[in-house]
C-alpha cells in the first residue's frame, strides 16, 4: 500500500530546489526576492510529482499569493482516484530575514500527510510551546509560565536556572521574557526560525529545553508534523491579527477556533513526512556553492517509522 513517504524523493527535490534558489540571494538584503525565488523553485517541482495534492497551508490566500496559495491543487495526477491524495504545508523560505542577512537557520521546509489530516487554516499567528519527549503531556498553554518551567525542571531533572528557553525577540513577548527572567531561566532570543528552534527543543542532545511564544501558524503545523515523528511535545493556539483572519478561520475550520491544538490535532496521521533543506547554516548546514555545483544538506522525518535521516546531495548549476 502506498504511503506519503513513498514520495519522499519528490518532496526532498522540492525543498532542495527552493534552498538553492534562496541561497543565491543570501546576504543581499532582498528578503522578498529570496522568498519569491524559493517559492517559484519549489512550485515548479510539484507539477511532476505523481500525486493528487493540495496546499493546506502555504504562502497565503489566493489573492495574495501567485503560487502555493492555500487550496492550490498540485501534482500530475489531479482527480485520479488511484493517486495518493495528499495535503502539504509549505514554507519555501522559513526565515526570510535571516536569508537576507545571511544569519543562521534559514531553511526550505514542508510537511505532507493524507488529505484532511493537516490543519487547514488561514495565515495567522499561533501561540506555541514545544519540548522533548520527556515533556510530552506535561506542558500546557492553559498553564502559566511558572508552572511550565517547573514541570520542565522536574521532568528533565534540571534546576530551573539551568533551563534554556527559546523565545522570538518580539515586542509581543515582553511579558513572557520578563516572567522567564524573574524565574532566573536562561533565554535564547531569536530573530526568526521557530521551526528550527522547536526541533532543537525536541532534541535531547541539544542544550535547548523549551520553545515558548507566538509565531506563525503555518510553521506550527509543519513543526507539529516533525515533532509527531519524534514523539516530542507541541501545542498551539491560533492568534488572529484581525477580524478577517478570524472569519476566514471560521469558514475553514470545523469546530472551536479558540481551542488549544495538541500536536496530533495539527497533524492527525502517522502517514506523514517532514522535509527540510538548509539555506543558511544553523540547524542544518546551508547551501555551499563550489566549482559550479550547489551542495545541499537536508533532513527527512518519516512520522510512521519514527525515523529521521540526513542527506547531502550536489547539483550542477
Amino acid at each position: 500500500m502506498e504511503r506519503t513517504a513513498d514520495l519522499a524523493e519528490s518532496f526532498l527535490l522540492a525543498t532542495e530546489n527552493a534552498a538553492i534558489a534562496a541561497a543565491k540571494w543570501r546576504g543581499r538584503g532582498e528578503r522578498k526576492l529570496a522568498d519569491g525565488a524559493a517559492v517559484e523553485a519549489m512550485r515548479s517541482v510539484f507539477d511532476d510529482v505523481p500525486f493528487d495534492g493540495r496546499v493546506a497551508i502555504g504562502e497565503g490566500e489566493r489573492d495574495d499569493a501567485p503560487m502555493l496559495w492555500i487550496g492550490e491543487p498540485l501534482g500530475s495526477r489531479q482527480g485520479d482516484p488511484n493517486a495518493l491524495s495528499i495535503d502539504i504545508a509549505v514554507d519555501p523560505l522559513e526565515c526570510t530575514n535571516h536569508c537576507a542577512n545571511d544569519s543562521p537557520n534559514a531553511i526550505a521546509v514542508l510537511a505532507a500527510a493524507p488529505r484532511g489530516t493537516l490543519l487547514h487554516a488561514p495565515d495567522c499567528y499561533m501561540d506555541k510551546i514545544a519540548g522533548p519527549a520527556e515533556l510530552s503531556g506535561k506542558l500546557s498553554l492553559e498553564a502559566d509560565v511558572s508552572y511550565n518551567i517547573e514541570e520542565a525542571s522536574s521532568a528533565l531533572d534540571k534546576p530551573v536556572r539551568d533551563i534554556l528557553a527559546v523565545v522570538m525577540d518580539r515586542p509581543r513577548h515582553q511579558d513572557l521574557i520578563r516572567e522567564l527572567r524573574e524565574l532566573d531561566v536562561r533565554i535564547r532570543l531569536i530573530g526568526d526560525g521557530d521551526v528550527s528552534a522547536a526541533l532543537d527543543a525536541s532534541n535531547p542532545e541539544s542544550e535547548v529545553d523549551i520553545l515558548m511564544g507566538i509565531g506563525a501558524a503555518p510553521e506550527g503545523v509543519i513543526t507539529a508534523t516533525a515533532l509527531r515523528g519524534l514523539g516530542a511535545h507541541f501545542e498551539g493556539k491560533l492568534i488572529f491579527r484581525n477580524e478577517g483572519h478570524r472569519e476566514r478561520a471560521e469558514e475553514m475550520i470545523d469546530g472551536d477556533i479558540e481551542r488549544i491544538w495538541q500536536r496530533d490535532d495539527l497533524c492527525m496521521s502517522d502517514d506523514a513526512i517532514f522535509v527540510a533543506s538548509g539555506v543558511c547554516s544553523g540547524y542544518l548546514p546551508g547551501v555551499h556553492f563550489r566549482d559550479g555545483q550547489a551542495h545541499v544538506h537536508s533532513e527527512i522525518i518519516d512520522v510512521k517509522k519514527k525515523e529521521r535521516s540526513l542527506t547531502s546531495r550536489s547539483y550542477q548549476i
